[in-house]
């Protein structure tokens, strides 16, 4: 879910050919949930193989993965590791959350109200190790690189930009200029035409760009008071304060008149996450035929599509892979 900052943090819309070149730490984790809240049947149910197995986040991150690469973009996944402690409780909420959603999903089904079943299907997104197992094997299949985090996946990728081994972090959730990316790309993996949940209304997602320094600079206020405003709103480690959104929140940071609050322990969430330095990324030539055993014979995905893909996937990685990630940064 991450920290709801719209209200003080505007992105500048960009197209996507503008990040030819460059190599983006893409939150792996926040990227799948998008892909399995998307990709979906027409009564809300999740694409699956004839053995029941999901498959709508290998779709997602094959096709969109090489849209990306088709801009010129290098993507660079970054999975999650261990959470924080702190992160204990949302989590198990958010896992409550799901359970009564997938009881109404079911109760809508059956009583055949398509809308209802959609709405509680979206909400009732989970993510396992087989899934996520699944996806590492896919983009090494297709010569993609991919980071194991330490902790959290965000924390990793702002990390990795913030000392230029990537020029941006890759995610929906503002979280990553917490944590201290100096530049976060959103809506890179969903741009275009998008019906907005729950009603009958369509949208244009375009992918935006966010620069740190902007942000502190148009507000006068350091990282580490962003850090604040973010904590007293609510983050994934904390439920925040009741009734401050990111307008008050910035108000109280900036004339320095804290409620009482547990600040500097949330606070050490974001501004000395478990990160590594130890990690390897090359971009391979994709493996064509792994690539159509893993999704064709193993997830029955369309062979015809699948092997269209390919050319593509080929086409992109043509003349464009090298050793060295220096031109790319």
């Amino acid at each position: 879910m991450g920290v709801k900052l719209t209200d003080i943090v505007q992105g500048v819309p960009i197209e996507l050919k503008s990040m030819a070149g460059r190599v983006i730490a893409i939150d792996a984790l926040n990227t799948l949930y998008q892909f399995l809240a998307i990709i979906r049947q027409p009564d809300g149910e999740l694409l699956r193989d004839s053995q029941g197995r999901i498959t709508s986040h290998l779709s997602g991150l094959f096709y969109r993965t090489i849209n990306l690469l088709e801009e010129g973009v290098r993507p660079v996944y970054v999975f999650d590791g261990k959470p924080p402690e702190l992160k204990g409780r949302t989590l198990h909420r958010r896992e409550e959350v799901k359970r009564e959603a997938r009881a109404e999903y079911r109760q809508a089904v059956s009583e055949g109200r398509e809308g209802d079943a959609k709405k509680f299907a979206g909400r009732s997104i989970y993510i396992n190790e087989e899934m996520l197992t699944q996806s590492k094997t896919l983009l090494s299949f297709m010569g993609i690189p991919s980071v194991q985090a330490p902790s959290e996946g965000e924390a990793q990728a702002s990390h990795m930009a913030a000392r230029g081994d990537c020029y941006a972090a890759g995610s929906q959730d503002f979280d990553s200029l917490l944590f201290g990316a100096p530049r976060l790309l959103r809506n890179i993996t969903i741009s275009g035409r998008r019906k907005l949940p729950g009603r009958n209304v369509y949208t244009e997602v375009q992918p935006e760009l966010i620069v740190l320094e902007d942000v502190l600079r148009e507000h006068k206020i350091t990282r580490e008071q962003l850090v604040e405003v973010g904590i007293l709103c609510g983050t994934d480690f904390n439920e925040g304060v009741s009734g401050i959104g990111p307008k008050k929140a910035l108000k109280i940071v900036s004339e320095g008149k804290f409620p009482n609050y547990r600040m500097e322990e949330y606070k050490e969430v974001f501004l000395t996450p478990p990160v590594t330095d130890d990690f390897r990324m090359h971009f391979e030539n994709p493996n064509p035929e792994k690539v159509t055993e893993f999704l064709c014979e193993e997830h029955e995905f369309s062979e015809s599509r699948v092997e269209k893909a390919l050319q593509r996937l080929a086409f992109s990685a043509e003349g464009k892979r090298q050793t060295s990630l220096d031109s790319f940064l």
